[in-house]
């Protein structure tokens, strides 16, 4: 990464952007092949056990061979839950239903073809450079990293993924979408004009908590909770929020040069609530000098949005509602095709692309959009302007001193139970 050059990346991505628009107006249909295919999961959350079934629904001849997660109950969970759907093809005796911190291993090393890796984000760089030492084809959830050195594997792995000549999908559904392929591919043919900015938005009412119970150590009380804690989450920014930003990066085929940004916790403030923030607002400067402008929030009885919109010099196209409008307001174009759901046909591409003999790789565009999200949380957390250089290069590792349930995690509570929760002016950069 000490020879990242930013020209030949961007020129590479802007080509890989044009071509992935191409490719979606046909609609893919799962192929007759029955052959034999077996996954593994490893994560049994309902991410991972959505994954599984999503891929068992493509076609016959695929089934789950391997379990594992952190928790005993959690693969079982996931067992029974995936047993009711597809019954005899969750073909996963006890002996390979796998628990513990290296629990991924076990699963990984059996006779598997394709990976599932759904676990809480901090795993996924460790759990890929395992699977593709092994020559396995992976499906990986988003985001890829919570941290640098993290991007910085993934990236190292993606490489390796190629020159294995293994699959290596990642979980930014969107791009497997056939309304949103299509109002990309109609950004990128200039039917917007040229791009000058966009805005784009997370905002809900946040997610469950889990009290901590008696008996637990901080170790399996922070995994219980993995998404109130940066080590884990990286913070909702980048666990949810990755999906609006991919879009725009997208578009462009590149990615931001710096960010500046503020947030913080305004109702996010429980025992059980960790040390993430509840808001951001982020602006993003690409080298071209246009922007993104960002929000991501996790307040209840507030309006909610997820969407995205890009603004041209002869309109605007709004990704809710998958149309665009000129700078009248005369909507000039709108998607009229058939609406498919994204994490469903982000299998049928990957299936039918194995059964084809071809080998897809999302591993970068993967990585560097969980950077942008990642850069945004380092300039609203820091407060101050940070580069994508600085982000990408950037030595603060996220990670306990040990994987065993009695280390301690990265961040501990105080006396009163409660965590130092990032300050901008004072703490360094998460």
């Amino acid at each position: 990464m000490d020879g990242f050059n930013r020209r030949a990346f961007v020129k590479a991505s802007a080509a890989a952007g044009a071509m992935s628009s191409v490719k979606a107006f046909s609609v893919a249909k799962p192929t007759a092949n029955d052959t034999e295919l077996k996954v593994a999961v490893v994560g049994c959350g309902g991410r991972g056990t959505g994954a599984a079934v999503q891929a068992l629904n493509v076609r016959k001849g695929i089934k789950v061979v391997a379990m594992a997660d952190a928790f005993g109950d959690k693969v079982q969970s996931s067992y029974d839950k995936m047993k009711r759907v597809h019954g005899d093809r969750i073909d996963v005796p006890e002996s390979a239903r796998f628990s513990g911190f290296d629990a991924y291993k076990k699963a990984i090393d059996t006779d598997c073809d394709i990976v599932i890796l759904a676990t809480p984000p901090h795993f996924r760089p460790i759990h890929l450079e395992y699977a593709v030492e092994k020559k396995k084809h992976v499906f990986m959830e988003k985001p890829v990293a919570v941290d640098g050195p993290g991007i910085r594997s993934v990236i190292a792995s993606s490489a390796k993924a190629k020159s294995n000549n293994t699959m290596l999908t990642v979980g930014l559904q969107r791009r497997h979408q056939f309304d949103y392929n299509e109002s990309v591919a109609q950004c990128q043919n200039g039917a917007i004009g040229d791009f000058q900015y966009a805005q784009v938005w997370w905002n809900s009412g946040g997610v469950w908590t889990r009290p901590r119970q008696e008996g637990q150590t901080e170790m399996e009380y922070q995994m219980r909770n993995w998404y109130y804690f940066n080590w884990l989450c990286g913070d909702h920014i980048v666990e949810q929020h990755i999906h609006n930003l991919d879009v725009i990066n997208w578009i462009k085929g590149t990615y931001p040069t710096k960010a500046s940004g503020m947030g913080g916790r305004q109702v996010r403030n429980g025992i059980d609530n960790g040390e993430i923030y509840d808001h951001f607002s982020v602006v993003y400067d690409y080298a071209d000098g246009s922007q993104m402008f960002s929000q991501a929030r996790h307040i209840p009885n507030c309006d909610n949005k997820v969407s995205e919109i890009a603004y041209g010099t002869k309109g605007k196209c709004e990704f809710g509602r998958h149309s665009i409008t000129d700078r009248s307001g005369k909507r000039t174009w709108r998607f009229k095709g058939k609406k498919v759901s994204g994490h469903q046909h982000e299998w049928v591409d990957m299936i039918n692309a194995l059964d084809k003999g071809e080998i897809l790789n999302e591993g970068e565009y993967g990585a560097y959009s969980t950077l942008t999200s990642i850069l945004g949380r380092m300039a609203t957390y820091y407060g101050k302007e940070i580069t994508w250089e600085q982000a990408l290069n950037s030595e603060l590792k996220l990670a306990p001193e040990a994987y065993e349930w009695s280390a301690n995690p990265p961040t501990l509570p105080n006396s009163n139970g409660r965590y130092t929760i990032p300050m901008p002016g004072k703490n360094k950069p998460f």
